[in-house]
This record gives structure tokens, sequence and C-alpha cells, in this order.
């Protein structure tokens, strides 16, 4: 399903609309079950969607209000001295009008209306699309640093081990206590980098759980892994024409020019239509016919816009929106298509790192067996030791961040072709 069909289908239909915006993301961006409901969490709780929503059901109540006649308008006069006519004296008077716009007038109105109504619907798509994106990058911002605490608490078993081959070694004077120490201090570090880790995690996971409307502290199950796939896409993204942030300038141009029909049919005259009546007495200077008789007056009223200045600058006014919409519209699609040019780069460029850091890793574990053996014929140097291990853990810590980067810039991707 393309993002146009999504864009048309009804509020009211809205928990199936979550679940096709939802798996197509998936679909996209090759995520597991394990991230599906938090992203069907935050569509359905998020309060910026929530009023979206509400904007675009105070828009479609628009509709009705425009869609209805003038007031009508009534009116009592009582005649404080009666004046006397032929038939009799005149009493008081009923009055009653309605003004009703030029045919096609109250159409025109409720056409504008619903036009921004449809502006509106197209806002909770852009705001829905990019709240996926949000939580997305915010979940493999989540990833990786549980990742790279898994990789650092791997590092710090691996130094222990190493120190009690140093501690063994030192008592046969194979080692010193400078290597004991630097293998400790190591260890240190490490743990140092740990314990901020776990500082960043809550961070992240209090801003997490604000994009799903969640308790700050709410637990946030991550993934225990994730790798870069084999292949990517050979068809390279393009922004489509239909993409809701450039759908919302197509609607606002489509506004404006409902907007022009309506102060078109402003331009013609109102009619209006109207009763009097008039209660007259009996007559009691002199009898004449139809003596009390009431008068009842049925009129007829026409407003003119003489002064059509105002009109004519209201769709010189018009003109110069849709002038406006159109450049503002192909400047944001420029606007897209370099972000999306950009997303695709990183793309490849994560891609390429994840390679370099598989290859490293396999090298540096290479370097870690070889010391191991030598630690078997008692020639084991613990500053190679050190180095070894360093570069095994930034190669480990760049890997995570490889993976990290190339799931960000799909959703990335994801958010900006589809």
């Amino acid at each position: 399903m393309k993002s146009k069909d999504i864009l048309i289908i009804k509020l009211n239909r809205r928990s199936g609309m979550l679940a096709v915006i939802v798996s197509l993301f998936f679909f996209l961006t090759g995520t597991a079950q394990q991230l599906q409901p938090y992203l069907t969490q935050a569509l359905e709780n998020n309060p910026k969607i929530q009023a979206f929503e509400l904007r675009y059901e105070t828009a479609r109540e628009r509709i009705e209000e425009v869609g209805v006649l003038p007031e009508t308008q009534f009116s009592v006069g009582y005649f404080a001295s009666e004046p006397e006519t032929r038939t009799g004296p005149q009493q008081y008077k009923l009055s009653v009008q309605q003004m009703i716009p030029w045919f096609g007038t109250i159409t025109a109105r409720e056409n504008y209306a619903s036009s921004l109504a449809d502006a509106q619907y197209v806002e909770i798509a852009t705001a829905q699309r990019q709240l996926l994106l949000n939580v997305a990058e915010n979940y493999y911002r989540l990833y990786a640093i549980r990742a790279k605490q898994r990789v650092l608490e791997q590092n710090i078993d691996l130094l222990e081990a190493y120190e009690e081959l140093a501690l063994t070694s030192l008592e046969v004077n194979q080692a010193s206590s400078v290597d004991v120490l630097r293998l400790q201090m190591r260890q240190n570090q490490l743990r140092e980098r740990l314990e901020n880790f776990d500082e960043e995690f809550k961070a992240e996971q209090a801003a997490f759980n604000t994009l799903l409307n969640a308790e700050r502290g709410a637990t946030v199950k991550v993934y225990d892994s994730l790798a870069v796939p084999q292949e990517d896409p050979v068809q390279l993204p393009e922004v489509p024409q239909v993409h809701p942030e450039l759908l919302r300038f197509d609607k606002l141009y489509e506004s404006v020019g409902e907007a022009e029909k309506m102060n078109r049919k402003e331009a013609l005259p109102d009619l209006g239509f109207g009763l009097d009546y008039v209660a007259v007495g009996e007559a009691t200077a002199m009898q004449a016919p139809d003596s009390g008789k009431d008068i009842l007056m049925p009129m007829v009223s026409i407003t003119v816009p003489i002064f059509g200045n105002k009109y004519k600058s209201v769709t010189r006014q018009n003109e110069l929106k849709q002038r406006e919409l159109n450049a503002q519209r192909e400047n944001r699609h420029n606007e897209l298509v370099s972000r999306l040019e950009a997303a695709v780069s990183n793309r490849a460029e994560a891609r390429i790192s994840y390679r370099t850091q598989l290859l490293n890793i396999e090298q540096a574990n290479d370097a870690e067996e070889i010391l191991r053996r030598n630690y078997e014929t008692g020639t084991i140097d613990f500053n190679d030791v050190l180095d070894v291990q360093e570069l095994q853990l930034n190669f480990e810590l760049n890997l995570i961040e490889a993976v990290k980067n190339y799931y960000q810039a799909s959703a990335n991707i994801n958010y900006l072709s589809e």
C-alpha cells in the first residue's frame, strides 16, 4: 500500500490505519517484532498525535458551521403614539427577515472548509510518520548502548582473566607488579565507561517513554543483537510526489483555490426575504370599509456589493498565495531529496564500516589467540595484551555503532521514500 492510499483512510478507521502504517514501516526497515508494540503504542498514545487529530475534528466541525444560512432577524415595534389611518390606528408591528447568500455561496464555503480539513488530515499523517522515525531512532540508540555495555562487561571479564594470569606469572617472575596494576587500571576505566553508559541509557529510556506517553522509568526491551543484512535494495529510493510533507502543500494549494471560488460567490448580491405585520385597531373617528384590518406586507431585498475592490484584492492575494505555496513545495521537495541522498550515503558508509569492523575483529581475535599460545610457552607480554584488548574493544564498539547507524539511516530512507 502506498502513502497516498494510507492518507485517504478516514479517522473512523483509526485502528486499521495505525496497523497499516506500522506494517509498512517494519517492511521497509526490516525490524523484528520487538519494536512493533512500541510503534503502535506511540501512535495510539502520543499527545502530539492526539492534538493533531482533535485539530482535524475541529476543522471538520467547521464545515457544519459555514453550511447554514445567516441568522433570521425578528423585530417587534410598539407605537407609543398610535398613528391614525383611514382604517384605524396602528398599534404594533412585527417583522421577520431572512437573508440568503447567492446560489452556490454556501456550497463554496463548505468546500473551502472541507479543503482546510483535508490539509489538517495530511498533517496527521506527517506527524505520525515523524513520530515513527523518532521512536525508531531512539530505539536503536537504546540498542547500541545496551550492546556496548555487554561488550564492556565481556572485556572486563577478559581483563580479569588476564589479571589472574599476570598474578600467576608474577609468582614465577614472568611478569611485574606494573603489569598487574596496568590491567587493574584498565578495568577501572572500563567500569567507569560502563556506569556512564548506564546513565546514558536511563536518559534515552526516559526520552523514549515520553514519545510513547508512558512512565519515564518504564522498562524498554531491546534486541539482544542486530546485524546488517547481506544486501540493500538494488533500486535507488526516490522522494514520491505523494509524500505527506509535499501533499500538505498540494492540499493548501487546493484550499486557496476553494477560497477563490468562495470569494467570487461572496462578490455576488445577497437576497433577502421578509414579512411585516402591522396590527391595526378599529377606526373611531369614522366608519370605513376594512376598519381594523391588519396590514401584512411581504418584502424582498437585495444587497449589492457596489464597491468590488475588496474582492479583487482577495483574488490577487489568492494568486500570490498559490505561487508562494508552489515555491515552498519545490523548496521542500529539494530538501527532502537532499535528506534522502544523505541517508542513502549514511547507510552505505555504515555497511562499509560494518564489514571493516568484522574483518578487524577477526584479525584481533587471531592476535589474541597468538598471545594465549605464547602464555603456554611462558613468553606472554602484557603490554601486547592491553594493546590487543583495546583494539578489540574499539572494533566491537565501532561495529555496534555501524549497526545503529545502518538502521537509523534505513528508518530515515523509509520516512523519505514511502
